[in-house]
């Protein structure tokens, strides 16, 4: 069959940076889906996307379908006719097919006999069939703000100015929102006039970067922007290229040139972070920073031209940086003028949430939770107190109300500045990490506290307000929050029993805000943030099951025994220490109703099968209890995976539902101790097997 390649080019007016790189690939994914749905085989697809267009080219694509066969299955042989008539079943369904009884076929299954009729379907021209898969693909785009233009009907997320369609060499006729398709397209927008035409699919990139002055791709974009950077910047220092900017800027250059500015050495006095964060999210710059990541007094960015006069586009944006310099400048030396403890005041008039009360309430909560925090992990309390109380505070200085990102770190900028002790001062910007996924951690115990006490505050705060986080909804970021304490606590090994932490912020609250069901509720939730936390770390799903059947509250202790689990499952014992538990678990479930009951009367043993099993557990009992209370769980299940043979031995030679009720009774307190033992570590039982 013959093949062609299909080109399609949206050309719009310019779309939103942040959206074109996953417009255009969820464009991709819809039209490739059309495309199997209707069996048309192809080769591959490449993605175009600038600000003005996205498009594909789809290499190979078949010019038909292939015919087939579609078999209409009708009623059973045997009920298809009566006294030798027809059936009216059989009449309806050769009726239904606009034939005749006698040009129905047979078709043989497992089931029996049945009429059918067989239709040969010609396939139809990928040509035909393009127009429809389009409008479909594009009416499914997830575009969250769709827009009308003109006097048109149609909604999209820009206004559509021009169609490429061309399958081989010939233009697919159609029209989509109001535009006819052609073959003209547009380059850019300063350095042509007019339009291009293209006369086939792979003469399409080509045409637009030679004769447009257009990139299409946008993978080639930010590889030369990257590579340009990395070129320009070399004599200076490194440019601070973040992924999620380096993207934005892509999506909004057709043609990237890249050029270096500077501006006065006397701004670096200012603290780095405000001039990077103006750089990055006002003018789309990329800073330079020094071999020890220090800001440069140049940056770098991308130009849309290939201008006669570079300089003065350089000029030009210095010029405009400056203003933006020279308002962080008045900022940083009027704030820092003014001591965070003086910002208190404002604390309680500015509303943190309309039921849990002001920025001041909140911090008084934070305040005395993590007080509490700082005595169990053995922080400095006196720090943590004083760091809880001006936490806040920059919250309402001028840098952070112009760059609300730089909450935190304008914080330790001013307590340093005004000579507090280093620890308040990091933790006034430790608290708020980590920020994302895989962000840096508190570093100091001081910190630490203070994070999980602002987090914890919050979760239950919101809980007991009602606002508890669904799959699509969760304003108030409590899965970061719940992951964050998590992460500080198995990472940074602090010791947390959650529940009792729970408790504390939980009556921190207004009484009218205390119910009952809240403390139970945060709890659960926290902990299945660390189920999917530990999955993604590459534990067992049935692993996690088998601890949090013991209902422990310490993130850290459970990430212990987890590990302890994964490494044992890998063991020689594994396997019959899971079938010996599960057996355990079923026998005493059903016959022993006092689960305290594990005194064993050794004159009662007398199989030897039972007297080698209590004696194995009797030597090992010191072991047990001295590892498991170090939390030493791998030296735990090495104990207990001595009791491997033994158990199977008691399995095979003794019937522990005997006749005999003391002799009963003993055997299953006997197995009760071992299985206690056993979950004082996990319940093996709910482990599959391996």
């Amino acid at each position: 069959m013959s093949t062609a390649d299909l080109l399609i080019e949206i050309g719009t007016e310019e779309l939103p940076p942040k959206f074109l790189n996953t417009l255009s690939n969820d464009f991709k994914g819809l039209i490739e889906a059309e495309l199997k749905q209707a069996k048309l085989a192809f080769e591959g697809c490449e993605v175009f996307a600038s600000p003005r267009r996205f498009g594909l080219l789809i290499k190979n694509l078949v010019g038909q379908q292939a015919d087939y066969v579609n078999e209409k299955r009708g009623p059973a042989v045997v009920a298809g006719f009566k006294d030798g008539e027809p059936t009216k079943a059989l009449l309806g369904f050769a009726r239904g097919c606009g034939v005749e009884v006698d040009q129905l076929i047979k078709v043989a299954t497992d089931k029996g006999e049945w009429f059918a009729f067989e239709e040969k379907i010609v396939g139809q021209k990928t040509a035909d069939l393009v127009p429809a898969m389009l409008v479909n693909a594009l009416n499914k785009l997830p575009i969250a703000k769709r827009m009308r233009w003109e006097s048109h009907e149609f909604e999209f997320v820009r206004p559509v100015r021009w169609i490429v369609l061309l399958y081989g060499n010939d233009v697919i006729d159609t029209e989509i929102m109001g535009v006819k398709s052609d073959r003209v397209t547009r380059g850019h927008r300063f350095h042509t006039e007019g339009t291009l035409t293209v006369t086939a699919p792979t003469q399409y990139e080509t045409l637009l970067e030679t004769e447009g002055k257009v990139v299409p791709s946008f993978e080639k974009r930010k590889a030369s922007i990257v590579e340009q950077v990395n070129k320009a910047t070399a004599q200076y220092g490194q440019a601070i290229m973040e992924p999620s900017l380096l993207d934005e800027v892509t999506a909004l250059v057709e043609l990237p040139v890249v050029l270096v500015g500077q501006f006065e050495e006397h701004f670096l006095d200012v603290p780095q972070e405000a001039l990077i964060s103006t750089m990055q999210d006002n003018q789309k710059y990329f800073p330079i920073v020094d071999n020890d990541g220090n800001l440069t007094r140049y940056f770098c960015f991308v130009s849309n031209i290939e201008s006669e006069n570079p300089q003065e586009v350089i000029s030009g944006n210095e010029r405009v940086i400056r203003p933006r310099f020279s308002d962080a400048d008045f900022f940083w030396n009027s704030d820092k003028k003014i001591p965070l403890a003086d910002y208190l005041p404002r604390l309680a008039t500015t509303i943190f949430q309309t039921q849990l009360g002001s920025q001041k309430d909140k911090t008084d909560r934070v305040g005395a939770l993590s007080t509490v925090i700082a005595k169990s992990i053995g922080a400095d309390v006196d720090v943590v107190a004083k760091a809880s109380e001006l936490y806040k505070s920059d919250l309402l200085s001028n840098m952070v109300q112009e760059f609300p990102e730089l909450q935190g770190i304008m914080g330790r900028y001013y307590a340093l500045e005004q000579g507090l002790d280093a620890r308040i001062a990091h933790s006034l910007e430790q608290v708020y990490w980590p920020k994302f996924a895989g962000d840096r951690l508190p570093e100091t115990k001081e910190a630490q506290a203070l994070a999980i006490a602002e987090r914890l505050d919050t979760i239950v705060g919101i809980f007991s307000i009602g606002q508890i986080p669904t799959g699509s909804r969760d304003p108030y970021s409590l899965r970061r929050a719940a992951l964050g304490i998590l992460r500080i606590s198995v990472e940074q090994n602090v010791d947390l029993d959650l529940k009792d932490l729970i408790n504390v912020a939980y009556l921190n609250l207004p009484a009218e805000l205390q119910k009952p069901e809240v403390e139970a509720k945060v709890l659960n939730y926290i902990l299945e943030r660390m189920k999917a936390y530990t999955a993604e770390l590459g534990v067992a799903h049935d692993t996690f099951e088998s601890i949090s059947a013991l209902e422990l509250n310490n993130p850290l202790d459970i990430l212990r025994r987890l590990n302890a689990i994964t490494e044992f499952r890998k063991t020689e014992a594994a396997h019959s220490l899971i079938q010996s538990n599960k057996r355990i678990s079923n026998i005493l479930e059903k016959n022993l109703k006092d689960q305290a009951a594990m005194a064993v009367n050794a004159d009662l043993l007398n199989e030897d099968a039972e007297k080698v099993l209590f004696k194995a557990i009797t030597e090992i009992a010191p072991a047990l209890d001295k590892s498991t209370a170090e939390h030493n769980y791998v030296e735990t299940l090495s104990h207990l995976s001595t009791l491997a043979g033994p158990l199977d031995q008691f399995f095979t030679d003794t019937m522990v539902m005997c006749d005999d009720l003391a002799v009963r009774e003993n055997r299953l307190h006997l197995l009760n101790r071992i299985r206690q033992y056993f979950k004082a570590m996990a319940d093996l039982s709910l482990l599959q097997d391996i």
